[in-house]
């Protein structure tokens, strides 16, 4: 999804997730607008019974229950469903999401075409929404009646350990994209490049003291250093996510009285960012989020509370469940024996907490300059920043320890 709003500008439903949403056109009239929506309306209605046949082969365009969820330059999303006078009859989905790519291009156009072919492969394996149609310009996918989790439950033991194997299962999975870790870097890279465009004049005199630590912070000299010390961390490149936080994990409330698993109950979305990558910097990640709650009402929108960052036992607990369900896949033989034990986890997971830290400060960076979200980027940037010098400096003081 390029042009998702991201999670850390809002903690809401699933559907509000997906896309950006836009405002209508000022000079559009109502009557064009109902023009444009029903021309949509039965392109969606032809593409459904193409795709999903069954009864909604046997409804009309005006049987079909049609709703703009929203829309932005690269995603528009509807929504589709079957009338309340018709059933499924043989295993055909009442409801989906239409999803249409919009204006894209270029390198856009690229992330398309890999988003989904991600999308296919975790439909298959059961660790996304499922895929029942790609077209030219879009794709049909399931839509879950489910809620994004908050901060508090990914804390909770029970979803924790869910979300440990989910993610060992994700790390399993041989996709057809490069294998080469640029993601991390050439991400940070792009970011960094947009402070050159940011005008001192520009930024609001509130957030001065913020946007000084960012504009000044010597990235590149900090990158050129991660880079060597990532190559010592020795952790195994995997497909992943990238982006592992609450607001892209639902909870599907509807099947907890129908006998699913606690893993079951939870799906992952939001791929916009999956890449092969440090598998350190994906459990890292999502560590770190622990510690961040984005549905703070007051500005700057979001309450860092580092005393919830987990505790070396709650890490402990993720990280063997972690390696308990990675141990069961067909991945596992490629991997060292010795980068797969819950101690080189932890050293493994904390060196790459450095990256999480410093990757979001210049994503806080970029989109101060580019989103007219109401968020508090320019402090969440220098909150990450500061922690991620904290974290420098203890491990610092170990690799001191260690070597002497």
């Amino acid at each position: 999804m390029c042009s998702t709003i991201h999670a850390h500008e809002q903690n809401i439903s699933f559907i509000s997730l997906l896309p950006n949403v836009s405002e209508p056109e000022k000079n559009v009239s109502v009557a064009d607008t109902c023009v444009a929506s029903n021309e949509m309306k039965n392109k969606a209605y032809k593409i459904c019974r193409e795709f999903l046949s069954g009864s909604w082969k046997s409804i009309s365009s005006n049987d079909m229950v049609f709703k703009t969820v929203g829309g932005g330059l690269s995603n528009l999303l509807y929504y589709c469903s079957l009338p309340e006078t018709h059933t499924p009859l043989c295993g055909e989905p009442s409801q989906v999401l239409m999803r249409m790519y919009g204006q894209i291009q270029g390198d856009q156009d690229a992330s398309t075409i890999t988003e989904s072919i991600i999308c296919t492969l975790l439909s298959e394996r059961a660790l996304g929404p499922k895929l029942f149609g790609v077209f030219p310009g879009g794709r049909l996918e399931e839509y879950i009646p489910a809620r994004a989790l908050v901060t508090e439950q990914i804390r909770e033991p029970e979803i924790s350990l869910s979300i440990s194997r989910k993610l060992a299962r994700l790390h399993a999975l041989q996709a057809p994209l490069t294998k080469e870790p640029t993601w991390l870097f050439d991400n940070m890279e792009k970011w960094l490049a947009v402070r050159n465009e940011i005008l001192p004049n520009s930024i609001p005199k509130a957030v001065k003291p913020f946007a000084k630590k960012l504009m000044e912070f010597d990235y590149k000299r900090e990158m050129a250093w991660l880079r060597e010390i990532f190559k010592r961390a020795q952790s195994p490149v995997m497909f992943c996510h990238n982006d592992l936080q609450e607001g892209n994990i639902l909870h599907m409330e509807s099947k907890e009285s129908d006998g699913s698993s606690a893993d079951e109950n939870l799906v992952f979305i939001d791929f916009e960012y999956c890449s092969y990558n440090y598998r350190g910097f994906d459990i890292a990640n999502h560590f770190c989020e622990w510690a961040y709650d984005y549905s703070h009402p007051e500005y700057p929108l979001f309450k860092e509370s580092i005393d919830q960052y987990p505790t070396e036992e709650q890490r402990r607990a993720f990280l063997e469940e972690y390696l308990k369900t990675l141990k069961s896949s067909s991945i596992h033989g490629d991997i060292d024996p010795k980068v797969n034990t819950i101690e080189h986890l932890l050293e493994e997971t904390e060196t790459f907490t450095l990256a999480s830290h410093i990757m979001w400060s210049l994503w806080s960076l970029n989109s101060a300059h580019s989103s007219k979200i109401n968020f508090g980027y320019w402090e969440y940037g220098a909150a990450r920043l500061r922690r991620y010098l904290e974290l420098k400096e203890r491990l610092m003081e170990r690799l001191e320890l260690s070597s002497s």
